[in-house]
């Protein structure tokens, strides 16, 4: 058994790095890296493969380098957790890969902006890629490390976008 209980051969949903700050998922996905980093890339294919129901729509074109910029629509309720309704953020890249790794940030109604992160590491593979997925928070500003509201995004919810991502590109 290797990680979590799972079998060393399995290639679903295995977690690689679980810290207080940082979430880590990792899925074997039957696609050539091009095309799934071409989904993660368009602004519709974050709202595409969401599993928190939290982003509803999403406007911009697809990214193509670091600072590039999109808005993603939201709707907090999806989560049940805080009372802020429908508003919009911006995605802004942070780091940028072709075919091998994307990441972001949010700045949005609430300031200063809060500085977690989310990206995606494109591996080639024998299956097709290893797609690992993240989460970090430990860049967050003291005042929202304060709230007790981190992380947001719960690691089950990574390991199901994967699932999504997986079902959109194979």
């Amino acid at each position: 058994m290797g990680v979590h209980g799972l079998r060393e051969s399995e290639p679903y949903d295995r977690v690689t790095t679980m810290t207080t700050e940082r979430f880590e998922v990792q899925r074997e996905i039957a696609a050539d890296p091009a095309k799934i980093f071409a989904l993660l890339c368009d602004p519709r294919g974050h709202v595409a493969i969401d599993s928190s129901g939290m982003l509803q729509s999403a406007d911009g074109a697809p990214v193509r380098q670091v600072s590039d910029e999109f808005v993603v629509h939201m709707d907090r309720e999806a989560l049940g957790d805080l009372p802020m309704g429908k508003y919009d953020v911006t995605v802004i890249i942070t780091r940028f890969e072709q075919d091998a790794l994307i990441e972001w940030t949010i700045s949005g109604a609430i300031q200063p902006p809060i500085k977690h992160l989310y990206g995606y590491r494109l591996e080639p593979s024998e299956a097709g890629t290893r797609v690992t997925s993240y989460y970090d928070w430990s860049q967050i500003d003291e005042r929202y490390r304060a709230a007790g509201i981190f992380p947001v995004i719960p690691e089950a919810a990574l390991r199901a976008t994967l699932g999504i991502l997986a079902r959109n590109v194979q």
